[in-house]
C-alpha cells in the first residue's frame, strides 16, 4: 500500500517512550509530523532526530506535533531519547503494522544483500487527518528545514 498526498492517514495507537501511548486520532485538530526512521542510535537516524529536536520549538510555535516511529522497543527509545535529549514522542512499532499501513516497510539493499527495512519517510498530516506532504527515501541533510517550511505553509 502506498499513501499519497490527499489520502486520509491511517489511525494507529502505539506505545511510546516513557511507558505512554499515542493515538493519531487523539491529535485531531493539530498538525502532526510523523517521521519513520530505520533504527535508534545509528548515525543517520541520530542526525535526523537531533535536527527535529533542535527545530521542535519552531514546530511547536505553529502547533505541530512531531512523532518519530521505528521498530525499536520502547526501552531502546527511552535510551535514545535520554542520550540525545530528544524533546518529542518516539513511538515503537515493533510488529511493523504502522510501517506497513504507511507503506514504508520496503525491500532494501546494502553491500549486495537484500533485506526488509524502514524506508526513511516523513508525512505531514493536517488537523483533519489528511496527508498534506509526503517525503520518501529521505536524505537527512536539509530535510527538517524543508518539513518545517511545509508545515508553516499549511
Amino acid at each position: 500500500m502506498t499513501l499519497e498526498v490527499g489520502d486520509k492517514a491511517p489511525d494507529f495507537e502505539l506505545p511510546t517512550d516513557g511507558g505512554n501511548s499515542i493515538k493519531l486520532s487523539d491529535l485531531a485538530g493539530k498538525t502532526v509530523v510523523i517521521y519513520f526512521y530505520p533504527k535508534d542510535m545509528t548515525p543517520g537516524c541520530t542526525t535526523e532526530s537531533c535536527e527535529f529536536r533542535d527545530a521542535e520549538p519552531d514546530f511547536s510555535a505553529v502547533d505541530a506535533q512531531i512523532i518519530g516511529i521505528s521498530k525499536d522497543s520502547v526501552s531502546r527509545h527511552d535510551k535514545f531519547k535520554a542520550k540525545h535529549d530528544l524533546n518529542f514522542i518516539l513511538a515503537s512499532d515493533e510488529n511493523g503494522n504502522v510501517c506497513e499501513d504507511f507503506g514504508v516497510w520496503k525491500e532494501k539493499s546494502m553491500y549486495g544483500k537484500k533485506f526488509m527495512g524502514i524506508e526513511r519517510s516523513t508525512f505531514v498530516i493536517d488537523g483533519s487527518g489528511v496527508i498534506r506532504n509526503a517525503w520518501r527515501k529521505v536524505k537527512v541533510k536539509g530535510h527538517v528545514a524543508e518539513v518545517l517550511e511545509a508545515v508553516r505553509a499549511l
